[in-house]
């Protein structure tokens, strides 16, 4: 970064950046390809939300998913255009919120599916109003932690004072550390579905195919989007480093693998695994015995496998 223009507000950062400075090759080419993956996520998830949506499925996660393949789109192209446009800080300020704002949507995603699993599984807890409102706390404190991060990221590209920098790193490590555990969260509540508390008489089931496959869709979601926090929290808590001294975790390979490679995954499992036939809710469902009301919802226990419930139908 040290080729863009110092003189600001804002300035360039002096430090080493996940990514680097992007440059004609390799990243343009590579940001072309991961636009066409994303532009076929948010046309394949956008033609389920409508499909379904017809057919009375209300799935509205669909549109979320959409949202968030949307938001990366924008991300590549303005990282596509701060390629060509290396001394511009704004767009480095610009490329740099999006990256770190649009995955927080797939964290929020693989909560509520545990959600659903525990109120599945446990109707009693999961329906619980002190659950509810914990998990509406967390969900508030992503908010908070997006506001956090896009602060951090503008605020420390207007001042050179080096209280402000250290107050706004503080912030950073802050809102990447509650990421992080925010990110865990649905295996905390996987847990108490099925290990923690004796098999429940009023287990449900809702939306098709077996339990079992629920919970490895959730898990295996969960284990990459916690991959995805934990490499961001652990090059934000490392030492910062000059632009003449990257680290591995800054370079170009580790950038796009453990951002956007993964991301791919997640949004491939979504879709090929179908979660908005495995994961739909009755619609307006608030309370135990909701999800077995659908008219579309099967109404027995495979042998051999488990159920799940959940909130409203997203």
């Amino acid at each position: 970064m040290s080729q863009m223009q110092q003189s600001g507000p804002p300035y360039a950062s002096r430090n080493a950046g996940v990514g680097g400075l992007p440059g004609v090759i390799p990243d343009i080419p590579i940001c072309a390809v991961f636009l066409v993956f994303y532009l076929g996520s948010a046309i394949t998830n956008m033609t389920i939300l409508q499909i379904n949506l017809r057919r009375q499925h209300k799935f509205l996660i669909s549109g979320v998913l959409f949202g968030f393949s949307m938001s990366r789109i924008i991300t590549f192209i303005l990282r596509i255009v701060w390629a060509l446009n290396q001394h511009n800080v704004r767009l480095a300020i610009a490329a740099n919120v999006f990256v770190n704002a649009g995955v927080l949507a797939v964290y929020v995603v693989n909560l509520i599916f545990a959600q659903r699993i525990l109120r599945a599984r446990q109707p009693a807890i999961g329906w619980h109003p002190a659950i509810s409102i914990a998990l509406k706390v967390f969900y508030g404190g992503i908010a908070a932690a997006l506001i956090l991060v896009i602060y951090s990221v503008v605020q420390g590209s207007y001042t050179l004072n080096l209280n402000t920098l250290h107050a706004v790193r503080d912030i950073q490590l802050a809102a990447t550390t509650y990421l992080l555990v925010f990110t865990t969260l649905p295996i905390w509540l996987l847990v108490v579905a099925h290990f923690l508390l004796p098999k429940s008489a009023d287990e449900e089931v809702f939306g098709h195919g077996s339990m079992r496959t629920k919970v490895l869709i959730n898990v295996l979601s969960t284990c990459v989007c916690i991959t995805i926090a934990g490499f961001k929290a652990g090059t934000a808590w490392e030492t910062p480093r000059p632009l003449s001294n990257p680290a591995w975790y800054h370079s170009k390979p580790a950038f796009y693998v453990f951002s956007f490679v993964l991301e791919i995954f997640v949004l491939a499992l979504f879709i090929l695994s179908r979660v908005d036939r495995r994961f739909h809710i009755p619609n307006g469902s608030k309370q135990p015995g909701d999800y077995s009301q659908g008219p579309n919802e099967r109404k027995t226990i495979e042998k051999g496998e488990s159920s799940d419930h959940s909130d409203r139908s997203v």
